[in-house]
């Protein structure tokens, strides 16, 4: 197993039952699509082969030199990356690989990760470092992909952050999202405990607010006998117009002909 290089063989008979048997032999069903290729490519994938191709330290951001094996006619070459890939959840197994072919003249866009050292002056006052990204999206030709984004947050005080634009692009290398996109913040206690505070827990009544189901009731009420519904909260409201009269309204005997 070599860094960068990866051997797979063509696979013709894609059906549910094959697949079992691949990953019984220790291998798993791929597709391949991209770049120089007119339709997708139906592979089998030696995981153990495809994690020793890829740079411990790239990860899926790794370039791969793909041999394409048929069995028939002489091997095809591909420029390749890992671009997914899918783990049974009880055994933890690589079940299914997707690569795709890459133009290496051509810009790209990949998730690069942001590494953060130091520690941030603001949280020895007891301040909070809020993270809003752990990888930033860039662009650029393959062989100019960064292995990651290093940032000192040390100076970082409470109120202060670091965008984007902090960073120091690599030549040929463009990130994918506006330069004024907040990486890191470090904001007081008092502050986040507001803004927590802002955001009214679900279920909770505000005082001397109707509830929803109540003041559909009182309007539908009112609007059948004429009038409007009373104020939220208040208590000596009028009955409507034309309301139908109670108990106490009906002592007096009757009407006088």
């Amino acid at each position: 197993m070599e860094v960068g290089k990866l051997t797979v063989h063509v696979r013709k008979n894609i059906s549910k039952g094959e697949s079992r048997k691949l990953r019984a032999q220790g291998l798993v069903p791929g597709v391949c699509y991209g770049a120089n290729l007119t339709a997708p490519l139906s592979v089998v994938v030696n995981p153990k082969e495809l994690k020793g191709s890829l740079d411990p330290a790239r990860g899926r951001n790794t370039v791969i030199t793909v041999t394409v094996q048929d069995g028939q006619s002489q091997a095809a070459q591909l420029t390749a990356m890992l671009w997914e890939y899918q783990i049974d959840a009880l055994r933890r197994h690589v079940t299914h690989v997707d690569l795709i072919s890459i133009d290496p003249s051509k810009s790209l866009e990949v998730e690069v990760p942001i590494e953060l050292l130091g520690k941030a002056i603001g949280t020895v006052d007891g301040g909070q470092l809020h993270v809003e990204r752990h990888t930033l999206p860039v662009r650029c030709k393959p062989a100019d992909i960064p292995v990651k984004f290093s940032i000192d947050i040390s100076p970082l005080a409470i109120g202060d952050a670091l965008h984007v634009s902090d960073l120091k692009m690599p030549a040929g290398v463009i990130a994918a999202i506006p330069e004024s996109f907040t990486l890191v913040t470090c904001v007081a206690p008092k502050a986040e405990k507001e803004a927590e505070a802002a955001v009214p827990a679900e279920g909770v009544v505000v005082e001397g607010a109707v509830p929803a189901e109540g003041a559909a009731a009182a309007e539908g009420a009112a609007a059948a006998a004429g009038g409007k519904a009373p104020a939220a909260g208040d208590k000596g409201a009028a009955p409507a117009k034309g309301a139908a009269p109670g108990k106490d309204d009906k002592k007096g005997g009757k009407d006088k002909k």
